[in-house]
């Protein structure tokens, strides 16, 4: 369905191999199929092979829109919003115990928590990989308490350098590396007695980009739009 009708969305989670299709409630409804244009869900579900089919109706919703979300100043965020929140790292991810990754984000206004719950499983791990200095716009629903963003999706505005020290600084009259004189102190030969405070560094190369990220399918929440459909508007 997915390659045939490229047009639906939100069908199957194959890393996590999900069927987002089906209710997971013993409900009437048999399955449901989203997407943009209805001749497509007409055929799209002649694909699929249920129980016998009593009535269906194709509804116009706002799923996968993202009309939940409103551009708020963190200052001005209130429980059970659902926002978009732009700022810096701040905070730098931690895991707690069960799996949630938390990190923080401020604007000119404030600071305000972020979460990665277990639930959005692999996306976790991009989430571990943001530093202080980052710049970040989140989208999701807000927890009253702690006050937390649940993320649905993230842009990487702008990724900080990551500088790393790489060896020890070289004397100039020996050359040989200098040996640290302890944290903060400094280095110096213990050939010639020169001292430095200058180790050599380098840019370490980050493992994320920037651009959006998404929550996987099975984490999504209904309203949340995906970014299939961010990348072609509709």
């Amino acid at each position: 369905m997915d390659k045939k009708f490229p047009s639906t969305f939100d069908n199957y989670d194959y890393e996590n191999k999900h069927n987002r299709l089906v209710p997971s409630s013993p409900c009437p409804v048999l399955f449901g199929i989203r997407g943009k244009n209805e001749k497509d869900l007409i055929k799209a579900k002649s694909m699929i092979k249920s129980e016998k089919i009593d009535r269906w109706i194709i509804f116009e919703t706002n799923q996968g829109t993202d009309d939940h979300l409103q551009r708020k100043n963190i200052a001005d965020v209130k429980p059970y919003d659902s926002v978009i929140v732009k700022g810096t790292v701040c905070k730098k991810p931690y895991t707690l115990e069960g799996g949630h990754v938390i990190f923080s984000v401020k604007d000119k206004t404030g600071v305000i928590d972020c979460a990665a719950y277990e639930p959005t499983k692999k996306f976790r791990n991009l989430i571990r990989e943001l530093i202080i200095g980052d710049n970040v716009e989140v989208y999701g629903g807000i927890r009253k308490q702690p006050l937390t963003v649940n993320i649905e999706k993230i842009k990487i505005i702008t990724l900080k350098k990551l500088i790393e020290k790489i060896e020890n600084p070289v004397c100039l009259k020996c050359g040989k590396h200098m040996k640290s004189k302890g944290t903060k102190q400094g280095f110096k030969c213990k050939i010639c007695g020169l001292e430095s405070n200058k180790p050599l560094f380098k840019e370490k190369k980050r493992s994320i980009h920037t651009g959006f990220y998404e929550v996987p399918i099975c984490a999504r929440r209904h309203l949340s739009k995906p970014l299939k459909r961010i990348k072609k508007p509709s």
